[in-house]
């Protein structure tokens, strides 16, 4: 898979990379205000934002990490599909048109609303640095596991230099761009992520007279687990702690999406409610179509590559969908599988350290700092410069967590975003008492429980797949501390609130209430 091809993969996601370039050049030189850097002046519909939404949601988690997953551990696998696409309805259903409604930039002026500014803009700005930081870490591991095929490169040392090369290009799409730069990166990436999984699976599917059941037979042959891959309890099963493991990830990955930064920023791209809600069902059909690939290219990968192979491949499981691409299309699939890989994690990594510049640069340096005073050019700046620390601070950690499966470290991220986020979103839009010391109680403890118990499970330490395995200080026996810390979440956001004197504003209130049914007063088109 190495030497005469490699040119030709590297020209292919060269010519991605220098295309959308130009595209987020020409769109970003029209940033004329904090709207159009933040927000893109609202002025894309439903269906362009759907699109951007399951382009800025389908990380190289999805297409490498669970496509590996699926290879390895087979049904256990695809639990990550369902649960994501499964997430979407609460987005749908609870989420999206009440955020679009009441905020304007960022998480922090919906949770900010009708609470105290400065310490829960503060904090909820810091719980999306935290929250962004994890993910993208985890696109950076997926950038090292995928140049690591393509290149075979096998020292530290070389891949820990193309994860620099994808944070720095990815900080010059935030930094030129803007958000609609990057929304038009990201419905670029969706339409090649799709066209590309798509004609993989038709190609599995034809090689195996287009019957899934002859795929799962090979796949049984072919894996050193033989029918139990096509059985559950193989990563999480055989004891009730694993099966708790299991409660505990679906849990994480189901909340997690209503909570993400990110993903709940793509709504105030949109001019109305109505575009909103025309989002979430454009990205969960083109989410639907995407996983339902994964299922056929996993299972694929396993009959046509071999989980052996898979394993012992630089990369690991993230290496399941080039093997396969290279099998069944040789160098010229593997290079546009390759180049589809790294526009996912560029596009999906640039809209991260977007949102955690703008979160910063709006609700602590614009509003806590400037009480509100703060010049929109300024303001900006300060964006662009926070960009540049988050991606530096980005490199750092994904190089630090190279080789650990990607959708795995997503799963993390899930976990920490509905720890901190979802308690304090649900209380704020539905409990007319909620106040400013339950939503920092609920924040802060959220989202320090999350990380406290990630430090000590065997994410980190303890096992042959923990970021450090050759130490042991795991106390936590779960791998995703979801089934804990987000119920303590809630737990906290109550006791904070009904332990403290702080009266809710009923006022605001109410206002809260009309403008998140209705959109009166939000001040956007």
């Amino acid at each position: 898979m190495t030497g005469a091809n490699t040119a030709l993969n590297l020209g292919v996601f060269g010519v991605f990379v220098v295309i959308t370039l130009f595209v987020v050049y020409r769109v970003g030189s029209r940033n004329a205000t904090a709207s159009d850097y933040y927000a893109a002046g609202s002025s894309f519909t439903g269906p362009q934002n759907g699109v951007a939404l399951s382009g800025d949601f389908l990380s190289a988690a999805s297409f490498l990490g669970i496509t590996g997953s699926i290879a390895v551990n087979g049904y256990d696998g695809f639990l990550y599909s369902i649960g994501w696409v499964v997430s979407w309805l609460l987005g749908l259903m609870i989420i999206a048109e009440r955020l679009r409604n009441t905020g304007r930039f960022t998480l922090g002026d919906v949770l900010a609303f009708r609470m105290r500014q400065r310490p829960v803009r503060a904090a909820s700005a810091y719980v999306t640095l935290v929250i962004s930081l994890f993910y993208m870490i985890a696109q950076m591991a997926g950038a090292g596991a995928l140049i690591a095929l393509l290149l075979d490169v096998h020292t530290s040392g070389g891949q820990a230099i193309v994860i620099a090369v994808v944070g720095v290009v990815m900080v010059l799409y935030v930094l030129v761009g803007g958000m609609k730069g990057t929304t038009w990166v990201q419905i670029i990436k969706a339409v090649l992520l799709i066209l590309c999984v798509t004609l993989m699976s038709v190609f599995v599917l034809g090689k195996f007279g287009f019957s899934l059941s002859g795929i799962m037979e090979a796949a049984t042959r072919n894996s050193s687990l033989g029918p139990e891959v096509l059985e559950p309890g193989v990563r999480y099963g055989g004891s009730a702690l694993a099966s708790l493991d299991f409660v505990s990830l679906a849990l994480a990955l189901v909340l997690g999406t209503a909570s993400l930064p990110h993903v709940l920023m793509r709504f105030y791209t949109v001019p109305n409610a109505r575009e909103a809600r025309r989002s979430v069902v454009w990205a969960t059909w083109v989410m639907g179509v995407f996983y339902l690939c994964t299922l056929v290219i996993g299972y694929g990968s396993l009959a046509l590559v071999g989980s052996d192979t898979i394993k012992n491949a630089p990369g690991g499981e993230n290496s399941a969908a080039p093997l396969l691409a290279f099998r069944i299309g040789g160098v010229v699939l593997l290079g546009i599988v390759c180049a589809v890989a790294f526009a996912t994690i560029l596009a999906v990594v640039a809209g991260l350290t977007l949102t955690a510049s703008a979160s910063f640069a709006h609700d602590v340096y614009a509003n806590v700092i400037k009480r509100g005073q703060a010049e929109p050019k300024s303001e900006v700046r300060v964006a662009r410069l926070t960009a540049v620390g988050v991606g530096v601070l980005a490199i750092g950690g994904g190089i630090a967590a190279n080789g650990q499966n990607v959708a795995f470290l997503v799963g993390l991220a899930f976990a920490l975003a509905a720890s901190a986020n979802l308690s304090t979103i649900i209380y704020s839009m539905f409990w007319k008492r909620f106040n400013t010391n339950g939503t920092l109680w609920a924040i802060y403890g959220g989202l320090g429980s999350c990380v406290m118990l990630i430090a000590f499970s065997p994410a980190l330490s303890g096992t042959k797949t923990s970021v450090f395995p050759d130490v042991d200080f795991a106390l936590f026996p779960l791998g995703n501390p979801g089934l804990a810390s987000i119920p303590f979440s809630f737990l906290c956001g109550w006791l904070g609130t009904v332990l403290s004197r702080e009266q809710a504003d009923p006022a605001k209130q109410a206002e809260m209430e009309v403008r998140s049914l209705t959109g009166i007063g939000s001040g956007l088109r």
